[in-house]
Order: structure tokens, then C-alpha cells, then sequence
């Protein structure tokens, strides 16, 4: 894999250098012509082949794609036995592109089947005795890339419109998911994050991650820092201290507040003032709701007003609750842990449209969550403190350096 922070990179794009390497020397003096080293692609000599492609239709079989190829049926029944251990034939879907290589100009019978298995790997079966199937992947190169903008509508629109990756928003929420509720950004909010993504045949593939970001919520710098202290990756603000943090902000992703914590709401069903002790977080039904924090289901049932929901007992003094769900996931007695799904939006109950309504308690009384400051789980440790502060010196500089400005 090879890794590089290109020199100049733009808000949404990469632009660096790379060295080249074509398989010729210097012709200078002194300096002989290297031999051409014939290409290889998916582990064999590739331009010797003589190579028809195409992709799995709906319906077919290896039978449907070999044997035009000129492969019979019992060799493609041996193949798929002796494949079997490795790869199951079986598992080959439609719409993925496959190669039928085939030995210089020779026309029949086949020599390799290459089948892609998703966008990193492939599958490459032998047609020659003594058959069989090797596993392999792309070449991959791993880009740092930047984003910077002000949020006009939401972050998913606005990394659309400056050209980013849209799925960049799940993993910045994924890391303020303690310290900032996403559906409660407004316009005027500041993002700046470099981040990593790889890419194979010159496409981007996975998520990207995020190594620095500073965000500007509401007037207020939050800064996040990738750092592995041993324990794994996690990310920590400029002073070391963790944003993870015992219960997320939310319990959906990239929803909006449709009614808000209020004592003195007018019910629009029940026509009449009644105190809404929760946040109700709109969503598109079937949008998985996730636990805020560790802990144990305490009930998961339906009553005619909460509609089919969840509650949890995080430890002796927080508990939280999950109305309306189309879905439960969890069952009475489980153990669950924070960010795991635990049922999904619906409209069940006294419900005008799909959301959740997040219940908090603290103390057995019921709180505005959105109001409470939890406290950050563990810190930096002090042995690596000195390397934490190279790690954030140096990335500092990359993400406020003018040659990484946007153009």
C-alpha cells in the first residue's frame, strides 16, 4: 500500500506528486536500456492474454459464463469442488464485473476466470488441471485529502456542493457524536478536516477516516485528534483529554429535532398542553436507533401511547428510553453497549410521523439531555503525553498551513 500527504491539496480534491517508474533505466551514457517487464494483472503475465470481460447477469451460473468459452460442464463441476475450500462458486452475485483470459490468440478453452469480488478483491479460477482458485487485491493507495467549508444547510449538503465525499459526515459525526448533535448544526458553523481515504483503480472505496478536525459549533472551537495510545485509535482535543464520553448526543444519525424537550408543549394529537419530558429526533422510518450508552435493557414492550420502545438502565443514576419504534432489536436482560442498534424509527403509538422520542433520566427524574455535561472518558496517559503533542504539532501545522489553503 503506498501512503502519502500530497504537497497542495484543495478543499475537496488531490493534487501531488507522484514518482513515476516505467521499467526503463536512464539512457544516459553508461546507462544500458532495462528489459521490458511484461504487465501483470490479477498474478498472471496479462498481455499475452487474449481477454473477453463482462458482468453476472441475474440468473446465471458459472455453467452460463463458461461455457461459451469453450469449458465443459464436467470440467467447470470439477473447478467448482475443487474450488469449494476457498471459494464457494456459490457466492459469485450478479452485477459484478468479471475476465475470461484465454492464451494468446488461442479462442477456446479458457485459460483464467477472474472474478471481482467487491471493490478491493477479486477471485482468479484456474480452467487447467489441476484447477483450483487463488484469492487476491487490487493495489491500493491510501490519499490524505481535505475538506474546509461553512455550513449553509447541513454537512452532508454542504461536503456535496464543495465536491467532498458525502460520506465524510458520518465519519466527522462519528467522531463529535459525544460533543455535538448533528442535527442541531446551524449555518454559519465551520468545518477544516484532513482525512484519509483509499483508493483502488483510481476510485475511492470505504469510509473515509479522519485523522484532524477542527470544527466551530455554535461560536465554540471543537478540535479532534486521532491518536492510537495502545488501545486503538480514538480521538482527543489539543489537551489530550478523550471526546468519548459516556453517552452519545443523539440516538440517530443525521436527524432533526422535530419537537424539543418542553415542559409546556401543546400534544398535537391529544389537542391540549402537556408536558413533553423527551426529544423527538425525526428520521426516515427504519433508520436504525442507537443505544447513547452501555448498559441493560430494562424493558422492551409497547403500550398504546409509547407505541413498541426500549429502555435501558445505564448504571444507578442514568437511564434512557426509545418510543415509537417500528422495530425492536433487544430484548428484555440484554447487555448492550453504546452505538449498538437497538430498534429502528417508526410511528407506533401517539405519533403524527416517523421519529424517536429520546427519554433521559438522571436520578429517576426525567432531565433535558441536551443540557447535561457528561464527563470524557480516559484521557492520554501521561507516558504518552510527549508523543501526543508531536502528533498534534504536526498535524496542526499540516491543517493551518496556507499551501493546504482553499484555492
Amino acid at each position: 500500500m503506498h501512503y502519502w500527504l500530497p504537497l497542495i491539496i484543495f478543499c475537496f480534491g488531490i493534487v501531488g506528486c507522484r514518482d513515476s517508474f516505467d521499467g526503463s533505466a536512464s539512457s544516459g551514457p553508461g546507462n544500458a536500456m532495462a528489459p521490458r517487464v511484461p504487465p501483470e494483472r490479477f498474478g498472471v503475465i496479462w498481455d499475452w492474454m487474449a481477454v473477453d470481460s463482462g458482468t453476472v447477469q441475474s440468473g446465471h451460473s458459472l455453467s452460463h459464463i463458461l461455457g461459451p468459452a469453450g469449458v465443459s460442464a464436467g470440467a467447470i463441476a470439477t473447478l467448482a469442488i475443487e474450488a469449494q475450500s476457498i471459494y464457494d462458486v456459490r457466492n459469485i452475485r450478479a452485477r459484478q464485473p468479471y475476465w475470461i483470459a484465454f492464451d494468446g490468440d488461442t479462442v477456446q478453452p479458457a485459460r483464467y476466470f477472474i472474478y471481482e469480488r467487491n471493490a478491493t478483491q477479486y477471485a482468479r479460477f484456474d480452467l487447467r488441471p489441476p484447477y483450483g482458485v487463488t484469492l487476491g487485491s487490487y493495489a491500493s493507495d491510501t490519499l490524505i485529502e481535505r475538506a474546509q467549508g461553512v455550513i449553509e444547510s447541513s454537512l452532508y449538503m454542504d461536503l456535496e456542493r464543495i465536491g467532498a465525499p458525502t460520506n465524510l459526515a458520518l465519519s466527522m459525526a462519528a467522531v463529535y457524536a459525544w460533543t455535538v448533535d448533528f442535527s442541531r448544526l446551524q449555518e454559519g458553523d465551520k468545518f477544516n478536516v484532513l482525512y484519509e481515504h483509499v483508493y483502488v483503480n483510481k476510485q475511492p472505496v470505504g469510509m473515509p477516516r479522519v485523522i484532524v478536525c477542527h470544527f466551530e459549533h455554535r461560536g465554540r472551537k471543537l478540535l479532534a485528534y486521532r491518536f492510537n495510545q495502545g488501545k486503538g485509535d480514538d480521538y482527543f482535543d489539543e489537551n489530550g483529554n478523550s471526546l468519548r464520553k459516556a453517552f452519545l448526543k443523539a440516538p440517530v444519525e443525521f436527524s432533526r429535532i422535530s419537537s424539543p424537550y418542553n415542559l409546556k408543549r401543546f400534544h398535537p394529537i391529544l389537542n391540549r398542553t402537556k408536558a413533553h419530558y423527551g426529544t423527538d429526533y425525526a428520521a426516515p422510518k427504519g433508520t436504525p436507533i442507537l443505544a447513547v450508552g452501555d448498559g441493560i435493557v430494562t424493558k422492551s414492550s409497547y403500550t398504546k401511547g409509547n407505541g413498541k420502545y426500549v429502555k435501558i438502565r445505564h448504571n444507578s443514576t442514568y437511564e434512557t428510553q426509545y418510543l415509537h419504534m417500528s422495530k425492536r432489536a433487544v430484548n428484555v436482560g440484554e447487555n448492550v453497549s453504546q452505538g449498538q442498534v437497538i430498534g429502528y424509527v417508526g410511528s407506533t403509538g401517539l405519533a403524527t410521523g416517523p421519529h424517536v422520542c429520546f427519554r433521559f433520566w438522571k436520578n429517576g427524574k426525567q432531565v433535558n439531555h441536551l443540557k447535561e455535561d457528561f464527563p470524557p472518558s480516559e484521557p492520554i496517559e501521561s507516558g504518552q503525553m510527549d508523543a501526543f503533542r508531536t502528533t498534534v504539532a504536526e498535524w496542526r501545522m499540516h491543517i493551518q498551513d496556507r499551501e493546504f489553503a482553499v484555492r
